[in-house]
């Protein structure tokens, strides 16, 4: 039984619905998911983006995941590119300006220091990050991501590396885009689900100490 920590929350992961679950084939990569800037193809499992620009180079879902969604993925950069994994969620895509509208945006090793991070666009006045995360280029890592209420998380290989609250949260209900982005970096990603988030409350308190 896989368990997400959170502060005052519990996420038992088999317990919540799986809303999307199919491996990237080139069926499902024509059906499922649009390609909206740099260029993004097929290896295999393996999508891969590749955008040296620094700007979001991003394939985005066709579909929509709307309420409160646990992003789940394999991830990796594609040496000898050594950052920004990035991906988001309760997202949108502003079809006039051709970028990204409202979202949730997180990712690993960005921020042009290296840091563990996450960001709501488009205004981009809502910014989390840390450079703790001892990232290795080229390693494949397990991404779980997502929010419950603007209760902002990322878990990479099961341990919880950022929490954010967001004050004025998203509207899940209206927006429920999802993608993945290259930022001056090639990436590949395989593996993606996409579950809608059951959670408990879990008291927390200190015990005594003296």
């Amino acid at each position: 039984m896989e368990r997400l920590l959170l502060m005052r929350k519990e996420i038992i992961v088999d317990d919540c619905p799986v809303l999307y679950n199919r491996p990237f084939t080139e069926e499902s990569f024509a059906s499922d998911w649009q390609v909206r800037t740099a260029q993004w193809w097929l290896e295999g499992e393996w999508l891969t983006g590749r955008n040296p620009g620094n700007f979001p180079g991003m394939v985005t879902s066709r579909a929509n995941y709307f309420e409160n969604v646990l992003l789940e993925f394999e991830a990796r950069t594609v040496l000898p590119s050594t950052h920004d994994i990035n991906w988001m969620w309760n997202g949108s895509w502003d079809e006039v300006k051709n970028e990204r509208g409202l979202a949730y945006v997180a990712g690993l090793q960005g921020w042009w220091e290296g840091k563990v991070g996450f960001e709501k666009s488009p205004e981009y006045k809502l910014n989390a990050a840390n450079p703790i995360f001892p990232f290795e280029p080229g390693r494949t890592y397990r991404i779980q991501s997502g929010s419950v209420d603007g209760h902002v998380f990322v878990f990479v290989d099961g341990v919880l590396l950022l929490e954010v609250t967001d004050p004025e949260p998203i509207d899940s209900n209206r927006y429920g885009m999802i993608g993945f982005e290259a930022y001056a970096s090639q990436i590949q990603v395989r593996k993606p689900v996409v579950r809608q988030i059951v959670w408990t409350e879990r008291p927390l308190s200190y015990g005594p100490e003296f």
